[in-house]
This record gives structure tokens, sequence and C-alpha cells, in this order.
């Protein structure tokens, strides 16, 4: 069945805000905040943009050229680093206990830290505080693979909730066929997209999923101007502190492809919508992309799951 619960109506919103780069704490203070405010609009999933804590380093190069790389941009990386949160970890604690407090479900983006690596990554927490899992980015786009390691196939994370399952695609992992077919096959009914992407392309994009998958698509851009960074930071972009480097684009669509909310342009906001879960099985009628309307005798898509860990210890390989 598409959806067994008898809960059929959901008020959901998402979080279009300005990240405080580079300062963790303070992100997670706003956070905090905007969970709250979301919540108070009565809304019991609520989804922030990619990369909110500590932020998305949009405009900065590292000093990077193929073959070199400069002083300031180890700096400039190792302060980001550090800015990075454990996952879990006390950071990780704070947010669940807000997801508690205002009893919702919340997809977060975040850059998480292991080792010496940042990921790019989208948490899952459970209206009981729980941490419920989370999905790192498979391909960082362009200059990101210079500050962001890559998931493996083992977080292509769905969450059961009384409004079916959800499960986050992130920014440009939105463009990976494969990868939505593998996320559709997870029967996911909302479909969180978490981005930075700010073009007009965008929103058409999400359209087509919300086709697509037949789902509700949820989208939360982040809106960053240069004043926003560090000062101290070489920023390529923007001619001066109030120049829009990110400009927002939030928006919530509805299994048929209907705009039900934004999108949003040139300011913070929270969007909501209403929506009706049965739309998901009405849509189903014609076009199941996983179902009646797929050919596994033709096509077929094989997904590795497992971890990859750099180093296994002990002499049985876990395969």
């Amino acid at each position: 069945m598409i959806f067994t619960s008898p809960i059929s109506n959901v008020r959901v919103a998402v979080v279009q805000a300005a990240p405080v780069p580079f300062d963790t704490e303070a992100c997670v203070s706003k956070a905090l905040s905007l969970i709250g405010d979301a919540a108070a609009t009565g809304a019991k999933v609520v989804l922030f943009p990619e990369a909110f804590i500590p932020g998305y380093p949009k405009g900065l190069h590292y000093g990077v050229v193929v073959g070199a790389r400069d002083a300031v941009g180890r700096e400039e990386f190792r302060r980001y680093l550090d800015a990075a949160i454990a996952v879990p970890g006390p950071f990780t604690q704070r947010l669940g206990e807000a997801a508690a407090v205002h009893g919702v479900y919340l997809v977060i983006g975040v850059v998480e830290r292991e080792f010496g690596t940042c990921y790019c990554t989208a948490l899952f927490f459970g209206p009981d505080g729980a941490l419920l899992g989370k999905h790192r980015k498979l391909m960082p786009t362009a200059m990101e693979r210079v500050i962001w390691g890559a998931g493996d196939g083992s977080t292509l994370t769905v969450v059961e909730s009384p409004y079916g399952r959800i499960g986050s695609v992130i920014c440009w992992e939105n463009y990976m066929p494969m990868l939505r077919m593998a996320m559709y096959a997870k029967n996911v009914a909302l479909y969180c997209a978490p981005t930075v992407d700010d073009r007009d392309a965008w929103l058409p994009s999400m359209r087509h999923i919300a086709l697509e998958g037949r789902c509700f698509v949820l989208t939360a851009c982040q809106y960053l101007r240069r004043g926003d960074l560090p000062e101290d930071m070489r920023v390529a972009l923007g001619d001066g502190p109030d120049a829009e480097l990110i400009r927002g684009g939030s928006a919530i669509i509805s299994p048929l492809g209907e705009v039900l909310a934004g999108p949003h342009f040139h300011g913070e906001t929270i969007l909501t919508a209403d929506l009706d879960l049965n739309d998901i099985g009405r849509g189903k009628f014609d076009f199941d992309v996983v179902g009646h309307y797929s050919r596994p005798d033709i096509f077929r898509l094989t997904v590795n799951e497992r971890p990859a860990p750099p180093v296994v210890n002990g002499m049985t390989d876990p395969d």
C-alpha cells in the first residue's frame, strides 16, 4: 500500500535562511530558533537547507589551482574543518532536543567531520529527539570536491514517519537519475531536497522529480549575502556586503508537479503547505516508475548499500 496510516494530512515547512558561516555555535543557535518558528506554524516536518551548519562557503576558492595550493587556503580549510560537526555529538544532541521539544521530524543539512575529512550530510531527527539516520552526499559538485569527501551507498537513508517515508537527496545529487530511482524504490513520500542552487532551472527540476516519483518534494535553499561570511575570508564573488551570493528559491511541490508554496527569492522565510497525503496514491494511478511503469525485463538497477570503510580490522572481510 502507498499509505497505511490513518493520518492523511500534514503541514510541512521549509526554512530558507542564512547560516553564520564558520561559526558552529551561532549556526546551531539560529537553527534552534528557526525550528521553533517553523513548529509554531503547525508544521510536523521541517526541512533546512544544505550545509546550514556551519554554512556553505560560496565564493571561496581556498587558493586552489591545478597542481598547487597556497598557505592561506590551507588555513581557510582548517577553519572549515574545525567548524564541522561530529555525528553523533553534542551539536546533534541539541538539534534532537529541539525536535523533541517541538514534536517535529527534522531534516537539516550539516557539514560532518570524520577524521580529517568533511562530508555534506543531511541528518534526520524524530519527534522524540532521536537521531534517526543520515545521508552523506554521494558526489560533491565541482569545487566542492576540494573541501568535501564523497559518501558511499550505506547512507541512502529513508526514515519511517506517520506521514510516509522521508528521504533526502542533496542539491545536484538530484541530477543523478539512478540515485533518484533508488530513492523511489524506497517508497519515499516526502522527498527532501536541501540545496544551495538558486538558479531559475532548479524549480522545474523539482517539479519533474515530484512528477517522476509521484511524491511530495520539499526543497530548502540557503539565503546568503557577502556580509554573512567572515570579513577576513577571501571571497571571489559579490561587490559589497549586501551582495546576494545565494538568493533562495525554496518551494514545496505536489506529486503532480503543482507548486504548493514558493519559490521565494531575495530574503529569509519559512514556507509551509498542508499536504493531502492521499495525493500520492492518486498520482500513482497513471505512473509508478518502480511499479507498473517500469520494465525490469529491459532495465534493472543494482544498488550497493554496503559501507566502504578504508580500513577493515580483523582477518575476515565484512563482505
